[in-house]
């Protein structure tokens, strides 16, 4: 079973003035009709998923409700009272899950233009996270982009590799290298793993943050779609990405290829 993890909390602070905080860039619709959130739920067509979760500010519950709506797509939306980056709210998505799914962690602003390999990576990928690898998506560069994160890939795993390392955004110089080693991916911010293995890492190696948000789970409260977690435990939880808290320190990252162009 697949659960579709949308994070939506973004502040898009970078396409100001048209995207600013009280209206940022995955509810404006830049690219076609549907806008960025609704353009990221509609990808999900071509596979299996059993339920989704749209992880967002409070200040924007309603602009998620009624942007789901529009598309017939309803499903839960999780309201973080404030932003503690993308390893909480991971976490949360992962303790608000009834089973175990495979998480399927998405940004609600990329723009994906090959949804068939897009479709075609996840479904291949899922035997690995399926196995209890944590599987981040490597987009193949095509050019020494200097404003992306890279993965060095290592040995093969399945359909992927396991991930040799994470590397920060270089200069040219060294992104041009990265290029002509064909051993590096843009780290695309996607996702495939079980909510069990997530939780365990995280639990291992930041422990602080997997027990404030387990905390804040408690008492958390669930009005019609909306599921409002504690905002006193939330906010003493650690602001961390996934990539550091978990992804850069686990034995069990893989990378596996996205031959697509990804913004």
């Amino acid at each position: 079973m697949i659960k579709a993890v949308i994070m939506a909390g973004g502040a898009g602070t970078r396409l100001w003035p048209l995207s600013r905080a009280a209206h940022p860039k995955q509810f404006l619709a830049l690219h076609g009709d549907d806008t960025m959130l609704q353009a990221t739920v509609k990808r999900l067509s071509g596979l299996d998923i059993q339920s989704s979760v749209v992880i967002c500010n409070e200040e924007h519950r309603f602009f998620v409700a009624e942007q789901l709506r529009e598309i017939d797509k309803l499903g839960s939306i999780i309201l973080e009272p404030v932003g503690r980056n993308t390893a909480p709210a991971i976490a949360v998505a992962a303790l608000s899950s009834d089973d175990d799914p495979l998480l399927l962690v998405l940004s609600a602003d990329h723009v994906i233009q090959d949804q068939a390999a897009f479709t075609k990576v996840v479904s291949d990928a899922i035997p690995l996270a399926e196995s209890g690898k944590l599987v981040t998506f490597g987009i193949v560069p095509t050019e020494a982009h200097t404003g992306y994160g890279y993965i060095k890939r290592g040995g093969e795993q399945g359909s992927g590799f396991f991930v040799d390392q994470f590397v920060e955004k270089p200069s040219a110089k060294v992104a041009q290298s990265y290029i002509e080693s064909e051993k590096y991916y843009w780290n695309s911010g996607m996702f495939l793993f079980k909510a069990s293995r997530y939780l365990e890492e995280l639990k291992k190696f930041r422990p602080d943050i997997y027990e404030a948000c387990e905390s804040s789970m408690t008492g958390a409260e669930s009005d019609m779609d909306f599921l409002r977690i504690n905002k006193e435990k939330f906010e003493a939880c650690p602001s961390e990405s996934v990539d550091y808290a978990v992804m850069e320190k686990t034995a069990d990252a893989v990378v596996v290829p996205l031959e697509c162009r990804v913004e």
